[in-house]
């Protein structure tokens, strides 16, 4: 029985901005083929069985022939399977989408054109120039410029917004062109590298000084040429390059599975975040056993995966948050929002999101006599026992898991070669850091960000 194709566009970098409908056949897919521009992050939408076929192209580099492409997608088609094919930004515009359509339907393959944001659509937006304006410009022409000869310039090139594609390496001839063909040489022009992510590099221009820009200004592939009045708009509408860490590089760290909602948070404030999990949540060794604990009169949690693990523990051994009498204290909003999850509102959330922090904050309590059960790992910190027992608390730590450090994360780290802030979620993650080399990067201007 024959599968289907997908024609899905990634759009035009972030990986946020790919369509639900494209998200959505992405998870089902069981063959993907996909390109250079499109997020590797969305690679991870994919089910963990699905087949990942490379077949990107770069100027002079193409991976896989057209005809090789379009071959594999009807065979893995006949083969029954869901495939995906794709491509950056828009599938129909400069993207070849056209050619590999015709050879699915000249096979009788079934398929579905599933449109993505274009990279001018997403530059324009991301860079603060409209491609179109009310009072500077109501018509806009995209065209390639890989090869000049090809086009008709005199016609073109009075558009009121001009819009080139893949026109790095031509763009001296095609402005000579223009302004042969009438067009002002001080028409505003910007040139946008990597548009819609935090490594977008943005420079202004006249269609005089493109080519001198270009060249001085290092740009590579993938970069989007944009000439007309709007562009002179971008120094007064731009907002994404303004965003309080724009260009800034960070390393996330968390667990697998935990570190989503805290890259999303730092992709939201303009960072390019890379993600390698240095921790990894192991069971502690042996049973946990919650004792009695109507006679406790403090609980102390220092991270979400205490509190999952001791609720895992609770729950096992047949009890619930009925038998918790004791008041609560916590570290940081993540493991307040664990322990909220349960049905319990800690009573101490300290501002300081450490372990002295804690003990700061429970300076006003009598501890005198008083009982205190700290589930947490292995390996963790000796202050909060030590110093609540300076006080007269006598403090019963209950290990709920162990971390170890991820098989792949030296190899990883390693592959890192700058950071401007590392993610740091608890003492094993700084010491995993440490173990596996980052010194060099903090010796290269990297901060530990601490988060709770």
């Amino acid at each position: 029985m024959n599968g289907k194709v997908y024609l899905v566009g990634a759009g035009p970098g972030d990986p946020e901005l790919i369509t639900v409908r494209g998200h959505e056949i992405l998870a089902a897919a069981d063959v993907i083929l996909y390109d250079n521009l499109a997020a590797p992050e969305l690679l991870t939408v994919a089910k963990p069985s699905a087949t990942r076929i490379y077949v990107g192209k770069k100027k002079s580099d193409h991976a896989m022939p057209q005809a090789e492409i379009c071959r594999l997608l009807i065979d893995h088609a006949n083969s029954g399977s869901i495939v995906v094919r794709l491509k950056g930004g828009d599938p129909y515009v400069f993207g070849r989408g056209g050619e590999e359509v015709e050879a699915l339907a000249d096979a009788g393959i079934p398929f579905e054109v599933v449109p993505g944001v274009t990279a001018a659509l997403g530059l324009a937006a991301y860079t603060g120039v409209p491609l179109t304006h009310r009072e500077h410009t109501s018509s806009v022409t995209f065209v390639t410029g890989h090869d000049p000869d090809r086009i008709d310039w005199t016609r073109v090139g009075h558009a009121e917004t001009l819009v080139i594609y893949m026109g790095l390496t031509t763009i001296g001839a095609i402005a000579n062109r223009l302004i042969a063909a009438g067009r002002a040489p001080d028409t505003p022009a910007v040139v946008v590298q990597r548009a819609t992510t935090p490594r977008q590099h943005t420079v202004f221009a006249t269609l005089a000084t493109l080519a001198e820009v270009v060249e001085q200004g290092h740009f590579k592939p993938p970069a989007t040429i944009v000439i007309g009045e709007v562009a002179a708009l971008r120094g007064k509408l731009d907002w994404f390059e303004k965003l309080p860490m724009f260009g800034q590089t960070v390393l996330v760290t968390r667990a697998e599975g935990q570190s989503e909602e805290t890259a999303r948070h730092y992709r939201h404030l303009g960072a390019h975040v890379i993600e390698i999990p240095l921790i990894e949540i192991q069971p502690p060794g042996g049973p946990v056993t919650i004792p009695d604990l109507a006679g406790y009169d403090w609980l102390i949690f220092t991270s979400a995966n205490a509190v999952a693990r001791f609720f895992d523990a609770l729950y096992e051994c047949g009890r619930d948050t009925r038998a918790i009498r004791a008041r609560v204290a916590v570290v940081g909003g993540k493991t307040a929002k664990a322990l909220e999850a349960h049905g319990i509102r800690p009573d101490v959330v300290p501002e300081l999101w450490t372990a002295e922090g804690v003990v700061e904050a429970l300076k006003p309590e009598p501890m005198e006599g008083a009982r205190v059960l700290f589930p947490r790992a292995a390996a963790g910190r000796e202050v909060i026992p030590e110093e609540l027992a300076k006080r007269g608390a006598r403090v019963d730590v209950l290990i709920v898991y162990k971390t170890g450090i991820p098989q792949e994360a030296a190899a990883r780290l390693a592959a890192i070669d700058h950071a401007d802030w590392v993610t740091c979620t608890s003492e094993s993650t700084r010491k995993h850091f440490l173990a596996l080399g980052g010194q060099r990067l903090l010796d290269a201007g990297a901060k530990f960000l601490t988060l709770p």
